[in-house]
């Protein structure tokens, strides 16, 4: 197992094992493609581990059917790894902000109180927030109450966060941030999202 070598270990009282294990946030944000697919590459090492795994997608429609839930599901249900539980909270939403509708920004709310009762329950080990930077960037969800809530969170569970426009604030709190930058994409020469690429 590769053991990295910190350049910097803080003065802060902790052993190197209790820094380890320390719970993470990470968060993915930027205008390349991959950021929900590191996220889910995470939850696979985290089945692995045996960890309960719980997927939030805020903005993603509950009618898509994306590959990697099919996965996890699977993974979650085959007894070998740990659980994985799969929740949809929006309709449709995408990285391009259509009119306004209420009940988009009231399931978003609703999905985030559920994470919170989960994060005081200690319900799972992983929580994957798909696509949970819109809601803040949007204002639909207080960023500072997010933070406060993550800051706060018990136990060892590990949080990660994607979507475009992460909040300045919410970067500067997480312990990973990769900003992904597109650097080419199919769709600049007109080719659709395909199957087994996109979904």
């Amino acid at each position: 197992m590769p053991k990295g070598q910190p350049t910097v270990v803080p003065d802060d009282g902790l052993t190197t094992r209790q820094r380890r294990n320390r719970p993470l946030v990470f968060v993915h944000t930027g205008t390349g493609k991959g950021k929900s697919t590191a996220a889910f590459g995470l939850a696979l090492r985290a089945w692995n581990q045996g960890w309960p795994i719980g997927v939030f997608q805020f903005v993603k429609s509950a009618k898509w059917r994306v590959g990697e839930e099919r996965a996890l599901k699977v993974l979650g249900d085959s007894g070998e790894g740990g659980r994985v539980d799969w929740h949809k909270m929006g309709e449709g939403w995408s990285w391009i902000q259509r009119d306004a509708d209420v009940s988009n920004e009231e399931k978003a709310r609703e999905g985030w109180e559920q994470v919170k009762r989960d994060l005081a329950a200690e319900t799972y080990r992983l929580y994957v927030l798909d696509e949970f930077a819109y809601p803040l960037h949007w204002g639909w969800i207080d960023t500072d109450e997010v933070i406060s809530v993550l800051r706060e969170r018990p136990g060892t569970q590990h949080v990660v966060i994607t979507g475009r426009n992460a909040p300045e604030m919410l970067v500067e709190f997480a312990d990973l941030v990769t900003d992904m930058a597109k650097v080419k994409h199919p769709m600049d020469a007109g080719q659709k999202g395909q199957r087994g690429i996109e979904w």
